[in-house]
């Protein structure tokens, strides 16, 4: 029976995230749960220039709007001019010896005028594993149609994909309710995320960059880095 995991679907997620999803059977991307009211992954990461890191961000609707569904938030094309963030990357990585290899999709992403966030995240995010050669099935929470919140929606998202077990990092072990997967008849495994190391330009290593990073400055072996540990 099948092992899964679940995150919501970050913007250019850092390495740990494609851990989890190689570790996973099955990789549900939470896209039907609350947009975060404060600052979060889903909208901005980091890369790296020669001043240290590099924030890419994406505007979002959020004022008057209330609470919204992930699915739902829609990219603020007024304040996005994804141009001024190829600029900035193609400065940052001229040198990388694997960012030319990525520069099409860039572009092409860059450029494709998606009206939702979760669009433009999944997008990205199908990209990179495909480049880190994960191929573990994944499988949108809104397809599953599952209402329910907290830990018995991750109960309940396992009971629909048959899975007999539940991967989540160790840092979760303080608010994960592990007796509800107990009662359902389904383990808890948790796992430490690795700490890269791997060439990188601009000085000293910064960690948990997005995995744009590792593959512009690994290239095909960026997968054994992520996974040597």
């Amino acid at each position: 029976m099948p092992l899964i995991s679940a995150n919501q679907p970050y913007f250019a997620p850092y390495p740990g995230f494609f851990y989890k999803a190689h570790l996973s059977d099955i990789f549900v991307i939470l896209d039907t749960v609350q947009f975060p009211r404060g600052p979060t992954w889903l909208t901005k990461n980091r890369f790296k220039n020669d001043k240290g890191g590099l924030w890419i961000p994406i505007p979002v609707w959020k004022k008057g709007l209330g609470l919204q569904r992930i699915d739902r938030v829609k990219i603020c094309q007024a304040f996005f001019f994804p141009e001024k963030h190829l600029i900035s990357l193609k400065t940052a990585y001229a040198r990388a010896p694997f960012f030319m290899d990525h520069v099409p999709f860039l572009s092409e992403i860059l450029s494709k005028g998606f009206e939702r966030l979760l669009d433009l995240n999944m997008e990205i995010i199908r990209y990179l594993m495909r480049t880190l050669h994960i191929d573990t099935k994944v499988v949108l929470l809104s397809e599953l149609a599952i209402e329910a919140r907290g830990d018995r929606l991750l109960v309940e998202i396992c009971q629909k994909l048959d899975g007999d077990g539940f991967l989540a990092q160790n840092a979760a072990r303080k608010y994960l309710g592990e007796e509800a997967f107990h009662a359902a008849g389904i383990h808890v495994r948790f796992f430490k995320t690795p700490t890269l190391t791997y060439p990188q330009l601009w000085g000293n290593f910064i960690p948990n960059l997005s995995a744009f990073d590792l593959v512009f400055n690994c290239g095909p072996k960026a997968r054994d880095v992520l996974l040597s540990k």
